[in-house]
Protein backbone atom coordinates (compact mmCIF):
# COMPACT_ATOMS: atom_id res chain seq x y z
CA UNK A 1 0.00 0.00 0.00
CA UNK A 2 0.62 3.23 -0.61
CA UNK A 3 1.77 5.99 2.29
CA UNK A 4 -1.59 7.36 4.08
CA UNK A 5 -3.08 10.70 3.73
CA UNK A 6 -1.28 13.01 7.10
CA UNK A 7 -3.38 14.30 9.61
CA UNK A 8 -3.33 17.33 8.29
CA UNK A 9 -5.08 16.63 5.30
CA UNK A 10 -7.97 15.40 7.73
CA UNK A 11 -7.34 18.91 9.68
CA UNK A 12 -9.69 21.17 7.00
CA UNK A 13 -13.70 21.72 6.60
CA UNK A 14 -15.34 19.20 5.39
CA UNK A 15 -16.37 20.65 2.32
CA UNK A 16 -12.91 20.91 1.50
CA UNK A 17 -11.81 17.72 2.56
CA UNK A 18 -14.74 16.18 0.61
CA UNK A 19 -13.57 17.60 -2.66
CA UNK A 20 -9.82 16.46 -2.14
CA UNK A 21 -10.96 12.67 -1.08
CA UNK A 22 -12.69 12.17 -4.61
CA UNK A 23 -9.68 10.08 -6.65
CA UNK A 24 -7.88 8.73 -3.25
CA UNK A 25 -7.56 4.90 -2.42
CA UNK A 26 -9.85 3.49 0.21
CA UNK A 27 -7.48 0.66 1.59
CA UNK A 28 -9.08 -2.36 3.88
CA UNK A 29 -6.54 -5.55 3.72
CA UNK A 30 -6.00 -6.71 0.18
CA UNK A 31 -9.26 -4.80 -0.84
CA UNK A 32 -8.51 -1.50 -2.54
CA UNK A 33 -11.11 0.88 -4.14
CA UNK A 34 -10.72 4.59 -5.58
CA UNK A 35 -13.21 6.79 -4.03
CA UNK A 36 -15.43 8.69 -6.69
CA UNK A 37 -18.09 10.22 -4.84
CA UNK A 38 -18.60 12.12 -1.23
CA UNK A 39 -20.53 14.17 0.31
CA UNK A 40 -19.30 17.23 2.94
CA UNK A 41 -21.19 16.99 6.66
CA UNK A 42 -20.57 20.15 8.18
CA UNK A 43 -20.97 20.34 11.94
CA UNK A 44 -24.34 21.11 14.24
CA UNK A 45 -25.51 23.78 12.20
CA UNK A 46 -25.73 21.54 9.10
CA UNK A 47 -29.03 20.16 9.79
CA UNK A 48 -28.47 17.53 7.81
CA UNK A 49 -25.54 16.31 10.02
CA UNK A 50 -25.29 14.31 12.84
CA UNK A 51 -23.86 16.21 14.93
CA UNK A 52 -27.04 18.55 15.27
CA UNK A 53 -27.91 16.40 17.75
CA UNK A 54 -24.70 16.71 20.09
CA UNK A 55 -22.68 14.60 21.65
CA UNK A 56 -24.18 10.78 22.28
CA UNK A 57 -23.18 6.98 22.05
CA UNK A 58 -23.32 7.08 18.11
CA UNK A 59 -21.95 11.13 17.80
CA UNK A 60 -18.88 10.51 19.90
CA UNK A 61 -16.58 9.55 17.13
CA UNK A 62 -18.03 11.92 15.07
CA UNK A 63 -17.33 14.69 17.51
CA UNK A 64 -13.59 13.23 18.01
CA UNK A 65 -10.56 13.98 16.80
CA UNK A 66 -10.14 13.91 12.29
CA UNK A 67 -8.47 11.23 10.66
CA UNK A 68 -10.92 8.54 12.08
CA UNK A 69 -13.40 6.41 10.65
CA UNK A 70 -17.08 7.21 11.40
CA UNK A 71 -19.04 4.12 10.49
CA UNK A 72 -23.20 4.15 11.36
CA UNK A 73 -25.90 2.43 10.22
CA UNK A 74 -29.02 3.14 8.63
CA UNK A 75 -32.16 1.72 7.75
CA UNK A 76 -30.91 -1.14 10.07
CA UNK A 77 -29.17 -2.71 7.49
CA UNK A 78 -26.94 -0.30 6.06
CA UNK A 79 -23.42 0.32 7.09
CA UNK A 80 -22.06 3.67 5.69
CA UNK A 81 -18.23 4.83 6.14
CA UNK A 82 -17.21 8.49 7.13
CA UNK A 83 -14.13 10.49 7.38
CA UNK A 84 -13.71 12.42 10.69
CA UNK A 85 -12.03 15.61 9.75
CA UNK A 86 -11.82 19.85 10.61
CA UNK A 87 -10.56 19.30 14.50
CA UNK A 88 -12.24 17.28 17.68
CA UNK A 89 -15.24 18.58 18.68
CA UNK A 90 -15.98 20.03 15.12
CA UNK A 91 -18.46 17.45 14.22
CA UNK A 92 -17.41 17.74 10.79
CA UNK A 93 -17.22 14.45 8.49
CA UNK A 94 -16.99 13.47 5.17
CA UNK A 95 -19.65 10.31 3.85
CA UNK A 96 -17.59 8.16 1.09
CA UNK A 97 -20.90 7.89 -1.12
CA UNK A 98 -18.87 5.13 -3.56
CA UNK A 99 -15.93 3.82 -4.82
CA UNK A 100 -14.64 2.00 -7.81
CA UNK A 101 -12.76 -1.09 -7.19
CA UNK A 102 -9.34 -1.55 -8.10
CA UNK A 103 -8.26 -4.61 -5.91
CA UNK A 104 -9.32 -7.51 -3.60
CA UNK A 105 -13.30 -6.94 -5.57
CA UNK A 106 -15.05 -10.09 -6.81
CA UNK A 107 -15.98 -8.73 -10.38
CA UNK A 108 -19.92 -7.54 -10.49
CA UNK A 109 -19.94 -6.53 -7.13
CA UNK A 110 -21.52 -3.37 -6.82
CA UNK A 111 -20.14 -0.40 -5.01
CA UNK A 112 -22.11 2.42 -6.40
CA UNK A 113 -24.10 3.47 -3.12
CA UNK A 114 -22.63 3.91 0.75
CA UNK A 115 -24.43 0.44 1.70
CA UNK A 116 -22.52 -1.48 -1.35
CA UNK A 117 -19.18 0.19 -0.61
CA UNK A 118 -19.02 -1.16 2.66
CA UNK A 119 -19.79 -4.57 1.56
CA UNK A 120 -17.97 -4.55 -1.31
CA UNK A 121 -14.69 -3.56 1.19
CA UNK A 122 -15.64 -5.55 4.04
CA UNK A 123 -16.34 -2.43 6.48
CA UNK A 124 -18.40 -2.60 9.36
CA UNK A 125 -19.33 -0.96 12.60
CA UNK A 126 -17.11 -2.69 14.00
CA UNK A 127 -14.31 -0.13 12.51
CA UNK A 128 -16.53 2.72 13.80
CA UNK A 129 -13.00 4.94 15.39
CA UNK A 130 -10.65 3.45 13.76
CA UNK A 131 -7.29 5.43 12.92
CA UNK A 132 -7.11 5.98 9.51
CA UNK A 133 -3.58 8.06 10.39
CA UNK A 134 -1.27 4.60 11.09
CA UNK A 135 -1.90 1.30 12.65
CA UNK A 136 -5.34 0.62 11.70
CA UNK A 137 -6.93 -1.96 9.30
CA UNK A 138 -8.43 1.13 7.27
CA UNK A 139 -6.48 3.44 5.41
CA UNK A 140 -6.82 6.51 2.99
CA UNK A 141 -3.68 6.83 0.08
CA UNK A 142 -3.35 9.72 -1.85
CA UNK A 143 -4.54 9.57 -5.57
CA UNK A 144 -2.41 8.99 -8.33
CA UNK A 145 -4.17 11.95 -10.59
CA UNK A 146 -6.67 14.67 -10.57
CA UNK A 147 -9.95 13.53 -11.25
CA UNK A 148 -12.69 15.81 -13.15
CA UNK A 149 -14.86 16.40 -10.40
CA UNK A 150 -18.67 17.35 -10.82
CA UNK A 151 -20.91 18.76 -7.78
CA UNK A 152 -24.72 18.57 -6.82
CA UNK A 153 -26.51 18.55 -3.43
CA UNK A 154 -26.34 15.91 -1.41
CA UNK A 155 -28.73 13.11 -1.38
CA UNK A 156 -31.63 12.04 0.74
CA UNK A 157 -31.22 15.14 3.22
CA UNK A 158 -34.29 17.14 1.91
CA UNK A 159 -35.73 16.75 6.01
CA UNK A 160 -32.95 19.40 6.60
CA UNK A 161 -34.33 22.28 4.95
CA UNK A 162 -32.76 24.92 2.67
CA UNK A 163 -29.26 23.29 3.80
CA UNK A 164 -30.62 20.23 1.44
CA UNK A 165 -29.90 22.79 -1.21
CA UNK A 166 -25.99 23.36 -0.49
CA UNK A 167 -24.10 22.01 -3.50
CA UNK A 168 -21.97 19.48 -0.80
CA UNK A 169 -21.44 16.53 -3.26
CA UNK A 170 -18.74 15.54 -5.24
CA UNK A 171 -17.76 13.01 -7.94
CA UNK A 172 -15.87 11.82 -10.11
CA UNK A 173 -17.27 13.07 -13.32
CA UNK A 174 -15.94 10.19 -15.87
CA UNK A 175 -16.48 7.12 -13.18
CA UNK A 176 -19.37 4.67 -14.14
CA UNK A 177 -19.50 3.78 -10.68
CA UNK A 178 -21.10 6.91 -8.92
CA UNK A 179 -24.21 6.41 -7.44
CA UNK A 180 -27.43 7.22 -9.91
CA UNK A 181 -29.91 8.62 -6.83
CA UNK A 182 -33.19 9.35 -8.24
CA UNK A 183 -33.53 14.04 -8.89
CA UNK A 184 -36.23 13.94 -6.32
CA UNK A 185 -34.01 12.44 -3.68
CA UNK A 186 -31.31 15.53 -4.62
CA UNK A 187 -31.25 18.28 -2.43
CA UNK A 188 -34.73 19.40 -1.87
CA UNK A 189 -35.98 16.90 -4.55
CA UNK A 190 -38.19 19.71 -6.29
CA UNK A 191 -37.17 19.51 -9.77
CA UNK A 192 -33.85 17.72 -12.07
CA UNK A 193 -30.88 19.88 -11.35
CA UNK A 194 -28.21 18.72 -13.80
CA UNK A 195 -24.95 18.71 -12.04
CA UNK A 196 -21.86 21.47 -12.27
CA UNK A 197 -18.58 20.58 -13.38
CA UNK A 198 -15.64 22.24 -11.86
CA UNK A 199 -12.09 21.19 -11.18
CA UNK A 200 -10.69 19.67 -8.26
CA UNK A 201 -8.72 22.25 -6.42
CA UNK A 202 -4.97 21.12 -5.36
CA UNK A 203 -3.85 20.30 -2.28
Amino acid sequence: MRERLPEDFYERDALTVARALVGTHLVHGDRVARIVETEAYRGPTDLACHARVGVTKRTRTLYGPPGRAYVFLIYGMYDCFNVVCFGEGKGHAVLVRAVEPVRGVAEGVRSDGPGRLTRALGITRAHDGEDLLGGGRIAIAPRASRPRIAVSARVGVAYAGAIAEAPWRFFDAASAHVSRPSPRSIGLGLKAKAPSESGARRR
